[in-house]
């Protein structure tokens, strides 16, 4: 009998842990070969680990919501097992842990839990239909007593349509709460809730994002991506002394060309053509001319990436941030880079990316702009040495050398700031490099192809 070790898996350079999410398996489930096994979180991205054998598990080593280093061996698959084996007996709990609710707002109430009765239709063994529905979503509906009519009636926001956690939850907190009324006829009157009855709910292994009041104070606590995000901005400030620099550029030509081609690239390409694919492609010739700034630090070593890999900040609907990473972006033509950004600002707004999506980033990019920011402070993006923000594109009188001597023209002005490690990057360095983009900019040729 042979037994094979599922290892956490590496999920690049500048993570060392993930957190387990949740196991679709237990001890003496069957597993085929690359079936995915349990889901992990990291500071970047959720992801799933598949298995690495085709056999039964013989032995889960961690349990939910528990921290596991990279390279520990999280669970042990018997490849020699065959599927009329008995299912083997485990003190790990055959009943998924719900872990923290991202985005739900919960309230408790003394409207007493519906148990699942035998005629609800309710059936937590099998899928009605071809939809498929994860173990936690289905015993989740379980013990909310939501019915198989109405888990097929809750829209999906997964891939391809499925129900996730967050959604069986939002849905039996609305219905709680009275925002939804059951399918089964059953009316929710609105309930008025006392302050003194909204309070924060924690229980072991079942840790939910509430919102509390204090008189006139609402104190909401962070979803867990929010968190992650918290630590990562405070151990970047910790770890890297940050500079910024600032120069502003005319684009004026960038944008005339952008509005001039826009409609025939969308047609011939199938794809929107932004700026950030522009800003993406000066950055890139720039770092080719000034290499230190594609590195990062080793204790007293300088690493200088050959690779140059440019992340993209990219706004969740949730209001969270997450920087997908366009890979050897310097080997891609506009066109190239255009169908990345989109791509990859697609997968993240509809929770897709994968955990290559985001690792790998040697250089980033926010447009602060987008937001309607002039410009911007961004924090670094560890462990990369330099961040640059680009601001809101806006109209302005501008003094312009010519000829015939100096005048005043309306051009589209655009702020670029960018903030380094000052360990590695000096300022000489630094606002070179910043100038080096903004000229790129300036410089862009009306009259190109793309």
């Amino acid at each position: 009998m042979a037994v094979v070790d599922l290892i956490m898996p590496k999920l690049g350079e500048s993570i060392m842990e993930a957190t387990v999410l949740k196991w679709f398996k237990q001890p003496g489930d069957e597993v085929k070969m690359d079936e995915t096994v349990l889901e992990i979180a990291t500071d970047k991205v959720d992801s799933e680990v598949p298995s690495t054998a085709a056999g039964v598990i013989e032995e889960i080593l961690f349990n939910v919501n528990d921290v596991v280093p990279i390279g520990t061996v999280i669970a042990k698959i018997r490849t020699s097992a065959t599927s009329d084996e008995p299912r083997m007996a485990s003190n790990t709990p055959t009943t998924p842990v719900v872990e923290k609710v991202q985005d739900a707002v919960v309230v408790e109430t003394t409207q007493p839990q519906t148990a699942p009765s035998e005629g609800s239709g309710f059936k937590p063994q099998t899928n009605s239909g071809s939809r498929f529905y994860s173990p936690l979503v289905l015993n989740i509906a379980a013990s909310e007593g939501v019915s198989m009519t109405e888990l097929e009636n809750i829209p999906g926001t997964g891939n391809e349509g499925r129900v996730t956690k967050k959604d069986i939850l939002q849905y039996v907190s609305g219905r709680k709460s009275g925002v939804r009324s059951q399918e089964s006829g059953a009316k929710n009157s609105e309930m008025i809730i006392p302050v003194s009855r909204v309070e924060a709910q924690q229980e072991t292994g079942n840790q939910q994002q509430v919102t509390k009041f204090q008189g006139n104070v609402e104190i909401i606590e962070m979803d867990r991506m929010r968190k992650l995000i918290a630590d990562h901005m405070v151990r970047s400030k910790h770890t890297s002394p940050h500079v910024t620099s600032f120069t502003e550029a005319d684009v004026t030509n960038l944008v005339q060309w952008r509005d001039r081609v826009k409609k025939d690239f969308e047609k011939r390409e199938n794809t929107k053509i932004t700026f950030t694919p522009l800003f993406i492609e000066a950055i890139v010739r720039c770092i080719k001319r000034f290499p230190l700034i594609n590195s990062s630090l080793d204790g007293y070593n300088i690493i200088v990436k050959k690779d140059i890999n440019i992340g993209m900040a990219t706004a969740l609907p949730s209001g969270n941030l997450i920087v997908p990473v366009i890979k050897n972006a310097d080997q891609l033509n506009l066109v190239g880079l255009t169908k990345q950004v989109n791509g990859l600002a697609d997968a993240a707004r509809n929770g897709k990316l994968k955990v290559d999506d985001t690792t790998g980033g040697t250089f980033t990019l926010t447009n602060v702009g987008t937001f309607g920011s002039l410009m911007g402070t961004p924090i670094i993006n560890q462990p990369q040495v330099a961040i640059m923000a680009v601001g809101a594109i806006k109209k302005r009188p501008v003094v312009i050398e010519t000829p015939a001597g100096d005048s005043i023209a309306i051009r589209h002005m655009m702020y670029l700031s960018m903030s380094y490690d000052h360990r590695i990057v000096d300022g000489s360095l630094g606002a070179t490099f910043l100038t080096a983009v903004a000229k790129e900019l300036e410089n862009f040729k009306s009259d190109r192809e793309y």
